[in-house]
């Protein structure tokens, strides 16, 4: 006999907005107990010094979470100059102090020579893993891992506000950048050092910032449902965003009727896509419900013989 499923099959994605204080992986399971979620996941951590937009993929939604993982980030941070802690944020031990003679004119100039691609050193104290085991772990024992550079990508660097010994940006960057790093490389190119104080992340991939709500929020749509009397799906599950939200940036494709089956089942179909593109991937969709519309079923890659592979599906139980 199989193993009973705890929680119902909901499928989306909740734009969470992260508080201060404690870890993704705890607001993730506070999310998942609140949707009764068979499956949740989450597109990357923050640290619970961070706060800002965190997207829950629930259900068939994880499938797709590597795509956010993936996508560029916005962030608002405050760097306290003059400071230099082993954390490189306001909750690690201060290892150097020093004065801060530093001009607007000369901030702008560090900041622009962070624009642009380059490597970077993950932190000992990120999410990063190593044997299975995040970098944080080894480092509160005090023991370092070499870590390699990894490319990363500053498309913008604005400076919102500097003021004595603090300094406000906005950091528009590509996946796998450490913005507790890229302020401490500012705070040594600047001679003074540098830690994080507030970090905030106000973008994920293209999602409206608007669209976020907080744990306290979700939990209030909850209380709603039980004292109207109706079920919390019927208030909660109407500010998921859909699946195929978490793709958006494929180009889309409609799969044939008499392809949709195969398809579905995992396998490679004849399409009439331009062969010019082989190894792009698309966001696929069937066409089988006039009445509902196109109904997305999941992601696929164009072969070098043209048909259309399946890579993840959405497995729909209704």
């Amino acid at each position: 006999m199989g193993r009973r499923r705890k929680g119902r099959p909901v499928n989306g994605i909740v734009l969470l907005d992260k508080a201060l204080g404690g870890s993704s992986n705890h607001v993730l399971q506070q999310v998942k107990h609140i949707y009764f979620a068979e499956k949740a996941g989450h597109t990357g951590a923050l640290d619970p010094l961070a706060t800002g937009m965190l997207p829950i993929c629930l259900g068939e939604a994880t499938k797709f979470s590597q795509f956010l993982l993936d996508a560029d980030k916005v962030y608002e941070v405050t760097a306290k100059l003059g400071i230099r802690t082993t954390t490189s944020d306001a909750d690690g031990e201060v290892v150097e102090t020093k004065p801060v003679n530093v001009s607007a004119e000369q901030l702008v100039q560090a900041c622009e020579g962070f624009k642009g691609d380059s490597k970077q050193i993950p932190s000992m104290f990120s999410a990063l893993k190593h044997q299975g085991k995040p970098l944080y772990h080894y480092a509160r024992q005090g023991i370092e891992i070499e870590r390699e550079a990894r490319d990363i990508t500053i498309f913008a660097l604005d400076i919102l506000r500097f003021e004595d010994d603090e300094v406000d940006m906005r950091v528009h960057c590509s996946k796998g950048t450490y913005i507790r790093s890229l302020v401490d490389d500012l705070g040594q190119l600047l001679g003074c050092g540098a830690y994080v104080t507030r970090l905030h992340r106000t973008h994920v991939a293209n999602y409206p910032n608007d669209k976020m709500v907080t744990v306290e929020q979700l939990e209030a749509l909850l209380e709603q449902a039980r004292n109207d009397g109706v079920e919390p799906k019927t208030l909660l599950d109407s500010i998921l965003l859909p699946m195929d939200t978490a793709v958006g940036n494929l180009p889309e494709y409609r799969v044939a009727d008499n392809f949709a089956g195969p398809f579905s089942n995992g396998n490679a179909i004849p399409c009439d896509l331009v062969l010019d593109n082989v190894g792009q991937q698309y966001r696929c969709y069937d066409q089988l419900d006039a009445a509902e519309g196109p109904r997305f079923i999941g992601v696929a890659e164009l072969l070098a013989d043209g048909k259309l592979q399946p890579k993840r599906l959405v497995v729909y139980t209704d």
